[in-house]
């Protein structure tokens, strides 16, 4: 009985010595559910950090737009209030940092091997720094991996086809200069109201991954998607910066690291489903794809504006180191 005692207490007092005499709290936000790609990589974000910080860090993630949308995420997390990490998507950044939406730019990605290339070798680092500097939030991890298609309620697949399209695209001044370009007819639309957009005929496009169609059944409203490929997602996992200086140097580190392991976790998973997703969508009959046939065309009428936008940043260099990655 002694013995047993002796032992009892032995692993106690290991216990108490082993866990943290305190933890730090992080709340998260994500729009979809645990089975998206953003929400893996958010978990394994968390894993992570709480491995590397010996439990110092615990982590409160709220699923399902429980806490707005990426917007909403990316303002608080630049007032230091409400959220402290969640992936947003570059054009949501843009009120504070004109640089942040480069990195979403459509045509920007030659293949998914490039973009792989890109991430792998920090070329958005002047990027990211500007996003500190001007928003006072930190881009910890690159996610997504999802290529960009349009979704409309009929077929689309050539120039004329194309023309005059009245479609959703994102809040970054780009979105709309690219797609007018290719001769779309672009508006700024909340991402939560696409869906009733198509259905009610106020637009009769939009544009996403895979995985954003699938979990917003925008197959529903527009069961007819043109494979444009125009954009390879970048999702960055970003963390408040006013958090950050709130943690150990220790807990600094561990929140970098994990975020490089967060985000390549999620680009493994988006660019590995994204086109399994699409052709089981199109096999149960949800929807149907179609070949663009004038990809060349919207390669060459993309070109001038990218070019255009990074030199009105004073981003030439860094459009330019993004395009020499191989």
């Amino acid at each position: 009985m002694k013995k047993i005692s002796k032992l009892a207490f032995s692993a106690s007092l290991a216990a108490l010595v082993a866990a943290p005499s305190f933890a730090t709290e992080l709340v998260g936000a994500v729009q979809f559910d645990e089975e998206h790609a953003f929400t893996k990589a958010l978990r394994e974000f968390e894993r992570a950090a709480s491995e590397c910080s010996g439990g110092s860090l615990t982590f409160d993630l709220h699923l399902n737009s429980e806490l707005g949308l990426e917007k909403d995420y990316f303002e608080n997390m630049s007032q230091g209030i409400a959220i402290d990490y969640a992936i947003v998507s570059p054009s949501h950044m843009s009120t504070f940092s004109q640089k942040a939406p480069l990195m979403d730019m459509p045509f920007l990605f030659r293949d998914l091997d490039h973009w792989n290339a890109v991430m792998e070798q920090d070329a958005l680092a002047p990027l990211a720094q500007d996003v500190l500097e001007q928003a006072d939030v930190r881009l910890i991890g690159y996610a997504g991996g999802g290529t960009r298609n349009l979704i409309v309620n009929k077929p689309v697949t050539n120039m004329e086809e194309l023309e005059g399209l009245p479609m959703r695209v994102m809040g970054a001044p780009i979105q709309t200069r690219i797609f007018e370009a290719i001769q779309a007819a672009p508006s700024v639309i909340a991402y939560d109201e696409v869906y009733n957009a198509i259905q009610t005929g106020v637009i009769d496009a939009a544009e996403n991954e895979a995985a954003g169609i699938e979990q917003m059944k925008f197959y529903e409203v527009g069961p007819d998607i043109a494979l444009t490929k125009h954009a390879i997602t970048v999702r960055p996992i970003a963390f408040s910066n006013a958090t950050f200086e709130r943690l150990t140097p220790e807990e600094q580190e561990c929140v970098l690291q994990a975020g490089k392991a967060g985000g390549k976790l999620g680009r493994d998973v988006e660019s590995g489903q994204d086109s399994e997703k699409l052709n089981a969508m199109e096999e149960a009959g949800l929807l149907t794809t179609h070949e663009f046939t004038e990809r060349d065309k919207l390669l060459e009428l993309a070109q001038p504006v990218k070019q255009a936008y990074a030199e009105e940043l004073g981003a030439t260099d860094v459009l330019e180191s993004i395009e020499a990655v191989q």
